[in-house]
């Protein structure tokens, strides 16, 4: 995420083991990730429960996703600069509590208030796990190991989701899949006061609480626009403020953030060509594959009538293939080349939501959801690792964590925007019918759409993601145009 050298522990005691260290961040880490995707299978449960509005439905994901993309930088440099054990503390007592106010929530706008905390306590939490991975382990194959497990489950988080979730809701009911989080949570949080050690910069640096708070507020004012298109159209007052309102704080934020001495987002660093190629590049994939889940969800259970057990089981395939394309992907990248394999998974990801968008009402399991998944989430897998080191190479060793934060914040950012707006989309193709027929053409058409968006992608790459050469040649004074 953000850091990972730069550590200065703050000696107390002897220090744990540090195997013990390791599973404890990550299994913070593992939480955070999980979160993001274990909810889809309970979206229909919820919406039945407790009444939730189609616009509600999509912020049950994005309130989380847009709380943690805009805090997640910041997230970061509070950890430097009050210690890393301090934050990864509070981020999961945060996230812990949320989770049991999510759990209880009897009105809609309680969970999405819970939905929203949690993703601050994310953002808290989440950075500090790396940094107490690799401030654990000595420099070498012991730490590459150690980074290597914390990648793992942050991918294992993301893919059990599904079937997690659909467990939880089949056996116990959808309110488990945010309770859960409490009793795991709590026993995390005792192990790391107890032997988690602390660290920190001590650069001096200060927070920037005003340009997290402005692109947070700008984003989801941007997605409450999007999302009101659907009901009042692009022209209405109800659209038209929010977007507007969207807009302005996002360029208030790029305003402050070239001022400010301590920037989240340093603008320099999109001078270089790799970072802003890389972050535009993955602001689009995210924007395009975020969706995926939540679409294949609500096809299965709305349309094909599987209970959220089924649901979470249909998408087990889909999610081995990005742990597997993950994996694969830094082999791929010596033969083919960084830019070569961020097009190809990209054109992979294309052709599997290009085939999802021929589903129907009665399509097989086989070639309606599993088959399509796979392809989707191998180019998913495929094109995230190149685009990442992409970004990286290009800049300077010191900038290297902050350039990570900032692909993984580009990647957030666009899933939620991307989620509004295919939302939007399938609701307008269906007008407001909860028929199968008229919701399978809603998703047929937002899952067309993201393959139009990475065909696109895939072009912008290969004209403007740099070679092997001209990166070799000089990685810091390519221009970003």
């Amino acid at each position: 995420m953000l850091r990972a050298a730069d550590t200065t522990p703050i000696a107390g005691r002897n220090s744990p083991p540090a195997w013990l260290v390791v599973a404890l961040a990550c299994a913070g880490q593992f939480l955070v990730v999980l979160d993001i995707s274990v909810v889809n299978v309970a979206l229909p449960s919820m919406r039945a429960d407790l009444g939730l509005s189609a616009p509600g439905l999509q912020w049950v994901v994005n309130a989380y996703a847009i709380a943690f993309a805009g805090f997640m930088l910041l997230g970061g440099r509070a950890g430097d600069l009050y210690g890393r054990k301090r934050m990864f503390l509070a981020g999961l007592g945060l996230f812990t509590l949320a989770s049991l106010g999510g759990g209880l929530a009897q009105e809609e706008w309680q969970l999405l208030l819970a939905r929203a905390v949690q993703g601050l306590g994310a953002a808290v939490l989440a950075p500090a796990t790396l940094t107490i991975v690799t401030s654990a382990v000595p420099e070498g194959p012991a730490r590459a190991r150690a980074i290597a497990t914390w990648t793992a489950v942050g991918a294992g988080g993301g893919a059990a989701g599904g079937l997690v979730g659909g467990v939880l809701v089949e056996a116990l009911s959808w309110r488990w899949v945010l309770l859960i989080n409490v009793p795991v949570g709590a026993v995390v949080l005792l192990g790391s006061l107890r032997w988690l050690v602390e660290s920190r910069a001590g650069d001096g640096r200060r927070l920037d609480l005003p340009g997290a708070l402005l692109v947070t507020g700008g984003l989801a004012s941007l997605a409450y626009g999007i999302s009101q298109t659907e009901a009042a159209g692009w022209t209405a007052s109800a659209t038209l403020i929010p977007l507007l309102a969207g807009l302005a704080l996002i360029g208030l934020f790029l305003v402050v953030e070239a001022r400010t001495t301590a920037p989240l987002m340093p603008l320099g660093l999109l001078r270089v060509r790799s970072v802003a190629a890389a972050n535009v590049a993955m602001f689009l994939s995210g924007s395009a594959m975020f969706g995926m889940w939540f679409f294949m969800t609500l096809y299965a259970q709305n349309v094909r009538g599987y209970s959220p057990l089924e649901a979470g089981l249909a998408l087990v395939p889909s999610s081995l293939a990005v742990i597997l394309a993950s994996k694969l992907a830094p082999r791929f990248m010596p033969v083919i080349g960084a830019r070569g394999l961020a097009v190809l998974g990209t054109l992979v990801g294309a052709a599997g939501f290009g085939w999802q968008s021929t589903l129907t009402t009665d399509g097989s399991y086989l070639t309606a959801i599993m088959l399509p998944g796979i392809l989707m989430m191998l180019g998913a897998g495929l094109a995230i690792t190149p685009l990442a080191s992409l970004a990286t190479s290009g800049a300077a060793p010191g900038e290297a964590g902050l350039v990570s934060g900032l692909v993984n914040t580009s990647r957030t950012m666009g899933g939620s925007l991307g989620l509004a707006v295919m939302s939007t989309i399938a609701a307008a193709r269906s007008a407001g019918s909860v028929a199968p027929q008229a919701l399978t053409e809603g998703y047929a058409l937002a899952f067309r759409v993201s393959a139009g968006v990475l065909v696109a992608g895939a072009v912008l790459m290969m004209v403007w993601l740099p070679g092997e050469k001209n990166r070799a040649l000089n990685p810091r004074t390519e221009s970003a145009h």
